[in-house]
């Protein structure tokens, strides 16, 4: 049943969390300061953040969920439904809470609906293969 759980809720909840234990502009400049710097070939210094560890974070778990949407079976129609309330619940958060109306929440909430996407499109593009009408198997 485990497989059935949207894997995209971790970085949802993890948002959550930082946005609920600040006020909003706390949370805004927590996920914005640099939490550390590399420094690159070029001699130039990148600062990452909290926001960028948490977008990279969401876009693996990303990969992650879209191999999850090839399979078909109860457990799949359960993660796409249970995808589609997540999506709903981000949608309302970032309209309605001030600490959610943030580039990196969007983000995470634009990966949450592409999820939601592909697991309906590809659920319905391999039961259109799975379905044949002609028991020849002609057409």
């Amino acid at each position: 049943m485990f497989a059935a759980v949207p894997l995209l809720a971790i970085p949802v909840i993890i948002y959550n969390l930082i946005a609920f234990t600040q006020d909003p502009s706390g949370a805004q400049a927590a996920l914005t300061n640099p939490l550390f710097s590399i420094r690159m070939p070029t001699q130039t210094s990148w600062a990452i953040s909290l926001g960028d560890l948490l977008l990279a974070a969401a876009l693996v778990v990303l990969f992650v969920e879209l191999l999850k949407s090839t399979t078909s079976g109860k457990t799949a129609i359960i993660n796409h439904s249970l995808s589609m309330i997540l999506f709903i619940v981000c949608l309302v958060q970032f309209l309605l809470l001030p600490a959610f109306a943030t580039s990196t929440f969007f983000l995470i909430t634009l990966m949450v609906v592409l999820d939601v996407l592909a697991g309906f499109i590809v659920t319905i593009v391999s039961a259109r293969r799975d379905i044949d009408f002609d028991p020849t198997g002609r057409r």
